[in-house]
């Protein structure tokens, strides 16, 4: 009788873990398709930090819009921040306004591509927080940003 092959794998320490557990992005976007709805996919910050978040995010989203140019974003949502964020060699434009939906985040590209993202709440709860993600990155969902965010529906799950 021979044995089957083993392997064994280390489990990393839990300061490890949960090291990674915070730099792992949460992101989820539709697919690449013609445009429908509101949002182009959603994002859950760990902070109302938008300085300290930017950096992970603009890295994974370079790929869509191209070189990124420019994120507006709602000026009641985040803490201050100032008006550009150095990134990898170039200068990222920071614009708050008060009259852009708030739970979003829009970043622009070369030649005007753009996307727009809910924000999910950085205190929302994981479960509640993947189901709008998943939802918000759904192909062809046109829910608006409230219906998105809105926990008590009841096909939505309901924090207790």
């Amino acid at each position: 009788m021979t044995s089957s092959p083993r392997t064994l794998i280390a489990t990393p320490p839990a300061s490890t873990a949960i090291e990674q557990s915070r730099r792992t992005l949460r992101l989820q976007l539709k697919p690449k398709v013609p445009t429908t709805g509101y949002v182009d996919g959603a994002w859950w910050p760990r902070s109302r930090d938008l300085a300290a978040e930017l950096p992970a995010l603009l890295a994974v989203l370079a790929v869509r819009p191209g070189r990124i140019e420019r994120v507006t974003y709602n000026l009641t949502t985040w803490q201050p921040v100032g008006g550009r964020l150095p990134l990898d060699g170039q200068v990222i434009r920071l614009e708050g306004f008060l009259s852009q939906q708030a739970d979003t985040v829009t970043v622009s590209g070369q030649g005007r591509q753009r996307l727009t993202l809910l924000v999910v709440p950085p205190e929302t709860p994981p479960e509640a927080a993947h189901e709008v993600l998943m939802r918000a990155s759904q192909r062809g969902n046109d829910d608006p940003v409230a219906a998105l965010l809105a926990f008590d529906r009841p096909d939505r799950f309901s924090p207790a």
